[in-house]
């Protein structure tokens, strides 16, 4: 989809072409001045979507195929929102624990290291004390071992008294998972996730066949190779490539109906949820992968005692240090971003939903699409014409 593309579809959604138009720009500065080979922007409201597809997936293969709108990218961390989120709170729903529940009580090797008393919602939180990062690649542990050394860490402060982004939480939360649901992370999200919602693209390992569709990430010195299908985080890669913090990969298209859910405060978007009437033309019911309940509580701030902290469970929030929403997003707006240099931002307010993939890794680590962020969500919030929820 070139501009002209993107401007014609923009009424639809309730946009002006010319910010659609600047969005697009946007992105296409950022990869003529070589930040990424290429990305996916899709820009959601109501049942309209828009897709934006620009650039190359590997600038250095043999003849490099133009991204499209179902390239598959290394979503990173977006995992954690994404898979291993939706989970816990489907088991909140189902009252099989609480926010408050002691993550000890639920795996029990966990309570090593005084962290006997962190709960669930610190986890989610990124409350809950632990560190950042664990090493679980430099040694030659066996599988289990690693899990072993994840429930040693120790914690790095009191529970709830500082905010520290943690992948070492939510790899605890996708064990938790696995263990409540009976079954492995990358199956539970299959069938809980991805199927009801049509992300009929989302995966975690990825088959050799699929190469062809998946942008590669970063050159591997250590392995002498490009990474290309295979999980970019090195803790992922160690734990085979399904974890509770990364792992997915998914296109912008799965993403899209995963962030219509959320505007929808947990209810399955159509066409996934069927026909939308029955026999006699009266609407059907639409089923939920979330409770409302759950929705709402997500998105609103548990951190309000912690200085410089906006979190709620699992999303960053306006004005939170990880915080990519722009100037102009609206005050309820929340999201997530991957280090690979995928982003998912949504603004309840205006009814939007702004999906961006890139692999910015590809040019190593030192190359940020920060500015791109906040430069596409700014052009988007600001396009808007038509709102029927101000």
């Amino acid at each position: 989809m070139g501009y002209e593309a993107a401007a014609s579809g923009a009424s639809a959604l309730g946009l002006s072409p010319e910010g659609v138009i600047a969005a697009c720009r946007a992105v296409d500065r950022e990869i003529a001045a070589g930040v990424t080979p290429g990305a996916v922007l899709a820009v959601v409201r109501g049942d309209e979507e828009l897709v934006y597809a620009a650039g190359v997936a590997e600038p250095d293969g043999h003849g490099p195929a133009p991204v499209h709108a179902g390239t598959l990218y290394d979503c990173a961390s977006l995992t954690k929102v994404t898979v291993t989120l939706p989970l816990v709170l489907g088991l909140i729903d189902e009252g099989r624990l609480t926010l408050d529940t002691p993550a000890a009580s639920l795996l029990p090797e966990f309570a090593s290291g005084g962290k006997e008393e962190v709960t669930v919602g610190q986890l989610l939180t990124h409350t809950s004390g632990l560190p950042p990062l664990v090493n679980l690649y430099s040694s030659h542990l066996t599988r289990e071992e690693k899990w072993q050394t994840v429930y040693r860490t120790p914690l790095q402060a009191k529970p709830g008294t500082r905010m520290a982004y943690s992948d070492v939480g939510y790899m605890t939360l996708g064990r938790i998972a696995e263990e409540m649901l009976g079954v492995p992370l990358n199956e539970a999200a299959r069938d809980k996730i991805f199927g009801p919602l049509g992300m009929d693209s989302a995966l975690f390992c990825p088959p050799a066949g699929r190469a062809a569709d998946i942008a590669p990430t970063e050159y591997d010195a250590s392995a002498g190779v490009r990474l290309h299908g295979v999980v970019h985080d090195e803790n992922a890669r160690a734990l085979c490539g399904v974890s509770g913090h990364a792992g997915l990969f998914a296109a912008a298209g799965d993403l899209v109906r995963y962030a219509r859910m959320w505007l929808g405060c947990g209810l399955v978007p159509a066409p996934a949820a069927g026909a939308r009437h029955d026999a006699a033309g009266a609407e059907t019911p639409r089923p939920r992968l979330l409770s409302r309940a759950a929705a709402l509580a997500s998105v609103r701030s548990f951190t309000e005692s912690i200085p410089g902290a906006s979190r709620g469970l699992g999303w960053a929030l306006k004005g939170d240090p990880l915080d990519a929403s722009g100037d102009w997003m609206g005050p309820r707006s929340f999201g997530h971003t991957g280090f690979t240099g995928t982003s998912l931002w949504l603004d309840p307010e205006r009814d939007l939903a702004v999906v961006l993939l890139t692999n910015r890794v590809y040019y190593g680590r030192g190359k940020t699409v920060k500015a791109l962020r906040a430069c596409v969500h700014n052009a988007l919030a600001a396009a808007v014409v038509t709102n029927q929820r101000f």
